[in-house]
């Protein structure tokens, strides 16, 4: 299996408002960078697109080495899923899950993607040179959604 280092991040100007996600990417020697935006979403749901890109972009199974700055991706991949789905993707609460349709495509890529996924917190804006590059990258994905509207 390849190994693989992943960054992600999301920006978002108004939560409501322009957003972007960023991603770098790095195994062994090479390196890439994937970035996007949206006219009018959430900083939730950009740094839910910013692993899900991520993801995608890999082309076959891989050991990846996910850090992200996000507590709402981390605690929902790794603690509220399963409960979401097990109550028919309400909340605690019985409120219907916010982004659901976001994170049925996250559960679908880790169930048939074959990847093994070591999820790891970063603190944001802390100065860790991976999450610095991918913020400026959700950042340009701003700048990308601004200039289409």
């Amino acid at each position: 299996m390849n190994q693989i280092e992943i960054y992600t991040d999301g920006a978002c100007k108004g939560n409501p408002g322009p957003g972007g996600w960023g991603v770098l990417m790095r195994s062994g020697t090479h390196q890439k960078e994937l970035y996007g935006g949206e006219a009018s979403t959430t900083n939730n749901r950009m740094e839910l697109m910013a692993v899900i890109q991520a993801l995608e972009a890999l082309k076959r199974p891989c050991a990846v080495t996910l850090y992200l700055d996000s507590q709402y991706v981390l605690k929902g991949i790794t603690e509220w899923l399963p409960g979401w789905k097990a109550k028919g993707w309400k909340t605690a609460s019985k409120q219907p899950v916010k982004n659901a349709e976001l994170w049925r495509r996250l559960d679908d890529l880790l169930l048939q993607g074959g990847h093994v996924v070591d999820w790891r917190w970063v603190r944001g804006h802390n100065g860790d040179p991976g999450n610095e590059r991918a913020d400026a990258l959700a950042n340009l994905g701003v700048n990308q959604a601004l200039a289409r509207r």
